[in-house]
């Protein structure tokens, strides 16, 4: 096995943690995340509906490309 693989995981996984801890403590002041304008809600009338984060996809996706361009330029 390519030791490459390894060290890739080990980042992956330190970068798991970190997504985990900020989450754990500023979870209560990330309630915004979810409810972006832009993002798609269709309520039917007997309470069901139908829910689709788009703003917030393509919020997190800006993100997470440029952390993993970082990562890519720095190791």
């Amino acid at each position: 096995m390519n030791p490459v693989i390894g060290k890739y995981i080990v980042l992956a996984g330190i970068g798991l943690v970190l997504v985990g801890l900020i989450v754990w403590l500023f979870g209560d002041k990330l309630g915004w995340l979810g409810r972006l304008p832009g993002d798609i809600r269709v309520t039917g009338e007997n309470g069901s509906g139908f829910y689709f984060p788009i703003v917030t996809c393509i919020v997190v996706s800006i993100v997470l490309n440029l952390v993993i361009a970082l990562v890519r330029r720095f190791f």
